[in-house]
């Protein structure tokens, strides 16, 4: 049997940043499983350090973690891959990816395999789920520096009522959450369904707070950094923000981390040390700061 809560990260991974065009993508990946060749392989560190290129698996459509900004790759993920690239020396390589069906669809395509139309494995991936389970199934891949701790809150818009009370109290009116992702499940199940009729389903998880912003929602659920991020992004909303616990949340929060290919553990050891570092030495938290989220360190990663 699989691990319930894991399920539920891949699940609120899987739908949420789906295209329309999902079938292709993934008729994409079985062509591209043959055309593949034997020397797409993830660069260790003596590599990367020849090519001076650092080329950094990152997901598409992931606000405030990575997404396109004007032809830009944006984001706290962004920032920190850059960061990774200038201790090693090198450029850094920012590649854009939609997610798959689940995550070891991703780590095959992205780190240790190559995906769509020959799309070359990454030296690294960023926003790598750092739990025990999907550690133990996956033995191409090394699982590294847990570097911070994702968690589940609530908002609700200036007029959208008291954002401390029960989510059942918004029955009636307009809530927000992210397609087939953990909050959509909380609020579907919540109180025997009685806000099923007021869900408003958004294609990503940026998009449910900022639904906040112009009335559009009274109320939403969504990931903490989403959340923080959009109440900076939008200062002069009065977008309010849940103190409190969710009540009966399905989910803790996980850990995210990095994941290299299994014969590139010597980059990867490097590049924790360097994570180690910016954590230690402040750089971390002024990434995630720049982009209006508090940094939490990742459980996994306390003594």
């Amino acid at each position: 049997m699989g691990d319930p809560h894991l399920d539920r990260i891949q699940a609120h991974r899987r739908v949420s940043r789906m295209r329309a065009s999902r079938r292709s993508f993934l008729q994409g990946l079985a062509l591209s499983a043959l055309a593949a060749s034997s020397n797409a392989i993830a660069a260790p560190l003596e590599k990367v350090k020849d090519t001076g290129v650092l080329r950094v698996g990152l997901y598409a459509d992931n606000r405030p973690w990575s997404w396109n900004q004007d032809g830009k790759v944006a984001g706290i993920d962004a920032d920190i891959a850059r960061a990774l690239a200038d201790a090693l020396g090198v450029r850094a390589d920012l590649q854009l990816f939609l997610a798959g069906e689940d995550i070891s669809d991703d780590l095959r395509n992205v780190v240790w395999r190559g995906g769509l139309l020959g799309f070359q494995p990454c030296d690294v991936m960023l926003h790598v789920p750092f739990e025990r389970q999907l550690i133990q199934q996956e033995d191409n891949v090394v699982f590294l520096a847990p570097y911070y701790r994702e968690t589940f809150g609530a908002a609700c818009s200036r007029d959208g009522g008291n954002c401390e009370a029960v989510p059942a109290a918004f029955k009636g009116h307009k809530i927000t959450a992210e397609l087939a992702s953990i909050p959509d499940f909380y609020l579907l199940g919540h109180a025997g369904g009685v806000l099923a009729k007021d869900l408003i389903h958004v294609p990503n998880g940026y998009d449910a707070p900022a639904a906040l912003v112009d009335g559009s929602a009274d109320f939403t659920v969504a990931t903490t950094a989403q959340i923080e991020a959009v109440v900076a992004d939008h200062p002069e909303a009065g977008i309010k923000v849940r103190k409190g616990p969710l009540p009966m949340m399905m989910s803790p929060g996980w850990d995210i981390g990095i994941a290299v290919k299994e014969n590139s553990r010597n980059l990867g050891f490097r590049l924790e040390e360097v994570l180690e570092q910016m954590i230690g030495d402040g750089r971390m938290a002024a990434i995630f700061k720049r982009h209006g989220v508090n940094w939490r360190p990742a459980l996994s990663a306390q003594s």
